[in-house]
């Protein structure tokens, strides 16, 4: 399968919290600078835009949603953050 992605992604197993004005915990499957795949126990109520909240590094990266499958979604960040680590 060809990978299309413009910056490829490392895998990684990081927890996360998709922030909204609600609170959803997700975990990071990979990442790179410009997005990444998260696995969630549903998409159903994730907003297309939310906040990333990485607490093992305490950054928050804003989040635009470009797919969706049953228990996982894939997003890009809406501004480029530091390097990924």
């Amino acid at each position: 399968m060809e990978d299309k992605r413009k910056t490829p992604r490392r895998r990684v197993l990081k927890a996360g919290i998709i922030e909204f004005g609600g609170a959803i915990d997700c975990t990071v499957r990979n990442l790179s600078n410009i997005g990444a795949a998260l696995d969630v126990v549903s998409p159903v109520g994730i907003p297309e835009r939310f906040t990333l909240f990485l607490p093992a590094e305490g950054r928050r990266l804003p989040c635009r949603v470009v797919w969706r499958k049953e228990k996982r979604i894939g997003v890009t960040f809406d501004e480029m953050p530091p390097k990924a680590g």
